[in-house]
């Protein structure tokens, strides 16, 4: 794990993805690949003047994100991490997914909350889906990313939570712990066991934990897991069964993307 694509746009969830970022490129001894988007507006049929509306402004948005720009390229050249800048415009999963050839991991926001523009919940889900690559979708209030600390693993068998696990393992073989956690609810398709031998010969030996989830729902029964084990991030699969991006995830991802309080490593 070396190469990590950022998404850079002034925005409020922009600094919380930027110190992860750091974070990760400096325990890495990794490579950030910036991709600034200035995201097109959207006009309801384009009402000004046959597109002079949307013309304005998008050359507003590229103001605000050259100035960005020159801001942040400022202060990645005091933070003894090596850089590349790409500049893009359009929207932000499809900019990001274009740029994504060669990175080994997306970072960009979980949902910036009570903001619906950027959408980063529908920009993760798609990203995920489509670029083949795992997401760190993190909370605009994140200002670190403690790799050396606690990793919930959330483990039911599936497809995607195998690929999950292969895909995050050089970041759980820096935790200082690792909870491999199987919620039962009677749909649990692979065995834990399985997936802890798979982690113990990559030299991660983690706690494996099984909880009923009772009356809770799976999200609420994870999200009560992250408090009560002091997680650092969530490592989880990613589930989809729809075309439409907004609507894929089933309902544990879209919750967790709703409200979790900590990094999610996603992957599809």
């Amino acid at each position: 794990m070396k190469n990590f694509l950022l998404l850079v746009h002034d925005d409020e969830g922009q600094e919380a993805r930027l110190q992860v970022a750091l974070d990760l490129a400096r325990a890495f001894d990794g490579h950030l690949n910036c991709v600034d988007v200035a995201i097109l507006p959207v006009i309801e049929a384009d009402a000004w003047s046959g597109g002079a509306g949307t013309a304005m402004l998008l050359t507003e948005e590229k103001t605000r994100e050259a100035a960005n720009r020159e801001d942040l390229e400022q202060r990645l050249a005091q933070e003894g991490v090596s850089w590349t800048w790409f500049d893009a415009t359009g929207e932000i999963a499809p900019c990001l997914a274009k740029a994504s050839s060669l990175n080994d991991l997306i970072i960009l926001n979980r949902r910036l909350d009570g903001l619906p523009i950027p959408d980063m919940r529908a920009a993760a889900a798609e990203l995920v889906l489509k670029s083949g690559k795992p997401v760190l979708a993190v909370p605009a209030t994140a200002r670190s990313l403690n790799i050396a600390g606690r990793a919930l693993v959330a483990w039911d068998g599936s497809n995607e939570a195998e690929r999950a696990l292969r895909a995050a393992v050089p970041l759980l073989a820096k935790a200082e712990q690792v909870v491999l956690l199987q919620i039962e609810d009677g749909s649990t398709a692979g065995s834990v066991a399985d997936a802890a031998s798979y982690l113990s010969r990559h030299g991660v030996h983690p706690n494996v934990l099984s909880e009923k989830a009772g009356d809770k729902s799976i999200a609420e029964t994870l999200l009560g897991a992250i408090g009560h084990q002091r997680s650092d991030y969530v490592v989880m699969g990613a589930y989809g069964h729809s075309r439409l991006a907004e609507a894929i995830f089933g309902g544990v991802t879209k919750r967790l993307l709703d409200d979790s309080p900590v990094p999610l490593f996603l992957a599809h």
